[in-house]
């Protein structure tokens, strides 16, 4: 079995590919899933440097969201309502291999629209995305939103829920190239630059000056977005994928009579387990009426080509969801469907 094990912490740069790897074992509450496809995440890059807040033992197989099914060799636990073949989308550290085992009770059926590809990347963006906009900020019908690094994967998927539900959105993002992407695969209303001095003035401007009711920053931003938010806006806190954790002068909190609101969506399954189906719910809604689709970005890596995936990745050069195809889907799979 091919798997992308980590036997010693080091940018994946230095990791090569295992083509014998062991077969993983299931527990008595797990399923054996072939993998179609895998996402990727930046936390994949720290993970593999024990420099993410989640740091399995050595050796553990890299690699968390994928898309698959259920492998004609796998157990079926007792009150599991999976069969070898059906098709599954999940998250697990090991994904980057040919098979996964994970909790059948942590899997969710994958749409027949939609493809392995897709399911891939919806695991981790799409409910960190619908949530805070949704079960955090409280968006409503006509709020004006603002998303930084709208082109990236929870940025497009944030894009795409806020028009669905909506709002009036203002993708921006660090070129031309990447605010077209926005524009076009997320469906953005209006698009800025945030490499140009003074950005925010333009948010100010296409707002007829009420600024951003909600501000969506998985980059680290918040403190330039500050400088337009709206009277009572929410500056939603997804991520930090500058670098840098910023410090907020809070004066401008209390000014501007803003709230500054946290999202970690990891932490939703042991502390608000009774969230996560509603979110998965109304995604999948969404998906199933048209009003919102998975965006890939458009040069799909083989297992053999991770890390030249990871590398375009770090380098920014990605957009959507970048997505490693580990297994081709039969024209006669597809064919059942």
């Amino acid at each position: 079995m091919r798997a992308f094990i980590i036997k010693e912490l080091a940018h994946p740069s230095k990791v090569s590919l295992s083509t014998d790897a062991p077969e993983p074992k299931t527990t008595d509450s797990q399923v054996l899933v072939d993998i179609y496809s895998a996402g990727l995440n930046f936390f994949d890059i720290l993970q593999a440097q024990g420099k993410y807040q989640n740091k399995p033992p050595l050796p553990f197989t890299l690699g968390a969201e994928f898309a698959g099914k259920i492998a004609a060799n796998s157990p079926i636990p007792k009150g599991c309502k999976y069969q070898p073949g059906d098709r599954v989308f999940g998250a697990q550290v090991g994904s980057f291999a040919d098979k996964v085992a994970v909790d059948w009770q942590h899997l969710i059926p994958l749409p027949d629209a939609i493809s392995f590809d897709q399911g891939a990347g919806l695991f981790v963006t799409w409910p960190t995305s619908y949530e805070a906009l949704v079960g955090r900020a409280e968006l409503k019908p006509g709020d004006w939103v603002l998303v930084t690094a709208a082109a990236g994967g929870v940025g497009i998927a944030a894009v795409q829920i806020a028009k669905a539900l909506g709002a009036k959105v203002i993708a921006a993002a660090g070129s031309a190239a990447k605010l077209d992407v926005a524009k076009h695969y997320g469906g953005a209303d209006y698009c800025v630059d945030y490499t140009k001095p003074g950005w925010q003035k333009e948010v100010l401007k296409i707002t007829n000056g009420h600024g951003a009711d909600i501000i969506y920053d998985p980059v680290g931003l918040i403190n330039d977005s500050l400088k337009c938010i709206a009277w009572k806006g929410r500056a939603l806190v997804i991520g930090f994928a500058g670098g840098t954790i910023e410090k907020v002068p809070m004066n401008l909190v209390l000014l501007k009579n803003v709230s500054l609101v946290g999202l970690h969506w990891g932490a939703y399954t042991p502390k608000e387990p009774s969230r996560i189906p509603q979110v998965w719910k109304a995604i999948l809604d969404m998906f199933s009426s048209g009003r919102a689709k998975p965006v890939v970005y458009s040069e799909v890596y083989s297992l053999e080509k991770l890390v030249d995936g990871l590398a375009a990745l770090e380098r920014r050069e990605t957009w959507g969801k970048a997505i490693v195809r580990i297994k081709e889907e039969t024209t006669c799979e597809r064919a059942k469907l």
